[in-house]
């Protein structure tokens, strides 16, 4: 058994093609990231610093991010979302 073990921590994970494939940010969600094709994990990277740079984390609920102006347009009107459904609401604004 101990063998099966050391031969899977010796393999190294790919990534996923379908998480790398540069997407088409809309109108509204570049103008929180940039306008430029991106994967969908540098997207959600630029958005995670974006809110730290503005100070929109919740902060008695870390997990919600309160939504300024650019953001509400991007979460579908909604003033606060929990960080899990940010992604739902982000991929929306992805081609």
């Amino acid at each position: 058994m101990a063998k099966k073990k050391a031969k899977k921590a010796g393999k190294k994970r790919k990534p996923n093609a379908a998480f790398m494939k540069p997407m088409n940010p809309s109108a509204a969600l570049g103008a929180v990231i940039g306008s430029g094709a991106m994967p969908r994990t540098e997207v959600t990277k630029k958005i995670w610093a974006y809110i730290k740079r503005n100070g929109l984390q919740d902060k008695k609920n870390r997990r919600n991010i309160n939504a300024d102006d650019k953001l509400k347009i991007v979460f579908g009107g909604k003033s606060q979302v929990s960080m899990f459904e940010m992604t739902k609401l982000v991929s929306k604004h992805l081609k």
